[in-house]
């Protein structure tokens, strides 16, 4: 019989570990073993992840330990702060199995009462983290933490304000969208780069690194919700003066459940930029 590290048994809503075993990934990785010498000190800077979930009960154990394994293997300070919009699936009962193995230093798990917008989830996570840098990601394995290390490493060489994971720059790229989705989402930065002129190659992106103190100044200027709600974070950041570096990463299309991108939030992302364009 074939061992796992991360073994999700649905009927009863728990995981087991066997350490002999490392989870698959999706995600092509290059250097996966580089060194990071701006890393290789010892460090008082503390890395806060917020982490939004909406029925993420599979991906969740998996993507916790990819994320301790990679800070752990720098020798980084770090904490976890799952924002879940009341999941029907469980996902909550699988946070707190996680707290019980990983310790409340490492992970929080701060419940909404139900889907309330991205956005928010990012304002709700923000007032518990403890770190003096944050860092966003999805929970669908749409982004690996392999990559956080360089997002590090990006930020200390010129001491930016943000960092941001970029699709469509260097060896970046996207991996498990049809045509359609390529199009749609090429074609809205296209439009919100060519419109706002942010100078940021992927302002749709949602896997960044941020100081503390700079994405909450951002998060106080930024009305939108939803998905346009990464787009004018980072139009806001240029507005206030905020240094942004970009680091190529790829991205895959989630590993379990579905897409929470509509029709809905594609007209809205329209709207979005027209308001930006008119008001920032």
């Amino acid at each position: 019989m074939q061992t796992c590290l991360f073994c999700f048994h649905a009927e009863s809503g728990s995981f087991s570990t066997d350490n002999n075993t490392e989870p698959p990934s999706r995600i092509p990785i290059k250097n996966t073993h580089q060194e990071y010498p701006s890393m290789s000190a010892p460090s008082t800077d503390k890395y806060s992840v917020i982490l939004p979930t909406y029925n993420e009960k599979k991906n969740l154990p998996i993507i916790t330990y990819l994320l301790a394994k990679h800070f752990e293997a720098n020798k980084l300070n770090w904490e976890i702060v799952i924002v879940d919009d009341n999941s029907p699936d469980g996902t909550q009962t699988v946070a707190k199995q996680l707290i019980d193995l990983y310790g409340p230093e490492h992970i929080q798990l701060k419940p909404r009462a139900g889907k309330l917008g991205l956005g928010t989830a990012y304002v709700h996570g923000l007032k518990s983290v403890t770190g003096n840098f944050v860092i966003i990601m999805d929970a669908d394995f749409s982004h690996h933490p392999s990559a956080i290390p360089q997002f590090i490493a990006k930020q200390k060489s010129k001491d930016y304000d943000i960092v941001t994971g970029t699709r469509y720059a260097g060896d970046g790229g996207v991996y498990g969208w049809d045509l359609k989705r390529k199009l749609i989402s090429r074609g809205a930065n296209f439009l919100a780069a060519t419109v706002l002129r942010p100078h940021v190659s992927d302002l749709t992106g949602s896997f960044r690194l941020y100081k503390k103190e700079a994405l909450q100044q951002i998060i106080e200027a930024t009305k939108s919700k939803g998905y346009v709600f990464q787009m004018e974070m980072m139009v806001r950041a240029r507005a206030l003066g905020f240094t942004i570096g970009e680091v190529p990463i790829s991205f895959v299309d989630r590993l379990y459940g579905e897409s929470k991108l509509g029709g809905d939030e594609i007209i809205g992302y329209l709207k979005g930029v027209w308001t930006l364009f008119t008001t920032v």
